[in-house]
């Protein structure tokens, strides 16, 4: 009989792994995002089950409750044509193929290999000092060009996603005002008077 703890993981694992098809699977771009959410709501519930307390909460809190809304409002106010985005997958099967085997081998890997997964360490085994405190050591000490990184790409990121938004001035008209231009209009450009002879009725 499986004791409560490896019943909730597989409980939540099952949750996340059918979610995680659905995301690929699903048509409607809507419900992947909702599926996307329930995905990131199960392996917060594996994070609690490890006491990664922090992991989980900033999971719910950041994925769930800011990026994900965020993608989903995007998603439902954008006009996306789910004809010619069905067209284009056929496209993508055989690099999304070929990442699949890639994963699948590494998690091979992974799991026959008798390399430890956990980190040994006395401070880590301290029960006194809390998980935050010791992924703010790690952070800030042995992964710092890690950290550095990974902030450089979300910032890259961002920027590129404000590029292609703003500056594909071929298909959208652009939507930036002159100030220049504004001001040195005058009265005479704006109001155009007209004199019309009236009729007797």
């Amino acid at each position: 009989m499986l004791a409560f703890p490896e019943l909730f993981f597989y409980l939540f694992a099952t949750i996340a792994v059918l979610s995680a098809v659905g995301v690929v699977v699903s048509s409607n771009p809507v419900k992947a995002t909702l599926l996307l959410v329930l995905t990131f709501a199960a392996c917060a519930g594996i994070w609690l089950l490890l006491r990664a307390e922090f992991l989980a909460i900033m999971l719910i809190l950041v994925y769930v409750g800011a990026v994900m809304v965020l993608f989903l409002f995007v998603v439902m106010m954008l006009d996306i044509n789910l004809t010619s985005l069905k067209q284009r997958v056929s496209s993508y099967l055989p690099l999304g193929v070929m990442v699949m085997l890639v994963i699948f081998a590494e998690l091979t890997w992974v799991f026959l290999s008798d390399t430890p997964t956990s980190v040994s360490s006395d401070k880590i085994s301290s029960e006194n000092v809390g998980n935050t405190l010791l992924l703010g050591e790690l952070m800030f000490t042995e992964h710092l060009y890690s950290f550095e990184l990974a902030a450089l790409i979300l910032l890259v990121a961002m920027i590129l996603a404000l590029v292609l938004t703003l500056g594909n001035f071929n298909q959208t008209p652009s939507k930036n005002l002159d100030v220049a231009k504004q001001v040195r209009v005058s009265s005479k450009d704006r109001l155009k008077i007209i004199k019309m002879e009236s009729e007797d009725g």
